[in-house]
């Protein structure tokens, strides 16, 4: 038996650059913004197209990367065994291994993406929808999905049986003005409705608030408050839309 602390190397084979500069605001499970693009750019010694041969044939891939930006235990006995999932408001405890959260003992994680091509024109792009993964992710691995064998609609899902509610979301006139001058206009205000309606927020702020939240997305910092009308559900209003760079 090996010594359980062995440890493995492991190679970066791609880099991810996607919709999402920052942490804040990434959706929590893949899929549920599916305006969310990005391109897994491979890396030397992967950027041989010989390695992509048949992957064209698939939809959807799963990746498996590494949560970069969590902090990484200094001791690999260091390690916490409760996490409190946003899911359930963040005050209840659970199980790492009962959960998703990114603060893991090798900070691994697993997304399912949608393939939409493959560019080998210059290296070996990969150009992804629905993802969820933040700007600068490694890639470890790539594997193809396959539904009749990894779909399993009679599965348990524990705390989470479902999806999670959404709210309703509105841009203010300032910021459709900003929209409308863009090139990339609508599929931008597709992928604000689709990451606000999550409700970015941290759970423990799920009610109307003065306070005005900012998203990055691709270029621009999306500012949103909440607001509630009495007795009504709270909305996500985007009031604003700043540049923050300019998109290579």
């Amino acid at each position: 038996m090996n010594d359980p602390s062995d440890a493995f190397q492991l190679r970066t084979i791609g880099i991810i650059e996607s919709d999402f500069p920052d942490k804040f605001g990434i959706p929590r499970q893949p899929g549920l913004a599916t305006a969310a693009r990005a391109t897994l750019v491979m890396v030397p010694p992967f950027t041989d197209p010989l390695a992509m041969r048949g992957l064209e044939a698939f939809s959807h891939l799963w990746l498996t990367f590494v949560f970069h930006l969590s902090p990484e235990p200094h001791d690999p006995a260091d390690w916490t065994p409760l996490v409190r999932p946003p899911r359930l408001g963040g005050n209840s405890r659970m199980g790492v291994f009962a959960s998703r959260s990114t603060h893991r003992p090798n900070r691994l994680g697993l997304s399912l993406v949608e393939l939409v091509d493959i560019d080998t024109s210059h290296g070996v792009r990969l150009r992804l929808r629905g993802v969820d993964l933040v700007d600068g992710t490694p890639v470890l691995d790539i594997k193809p999905y396959l539904p009749w064998v990894e779909s399993r609609p009679e599965a348990l899902a524990g705390f989470a049986p479902e999806p999670p509610p959404t709210l309703a979301v509105s841009l203010s006139p300032e910021a459709e003005a900003v929209l409308a001058g863009r090139s990339d206009g609508d599929t931008l205000r597709e992928l604000i409705h689709q990451v606000l309606a999550q409700d970015p927020r941290p759970a423990y702020r799920r009610r109307a608030e003065k306070r005005i939240y900012g998203v990055r997305l691709r270029d621009v910092d999306v500012r949103f408050k909440a607001l509630q009308e009495p007795a009504g559900p709270t909305t996500l209003r985007v009031v604003e839309l700043v540049q923050t760079k300019t998109k290579t």
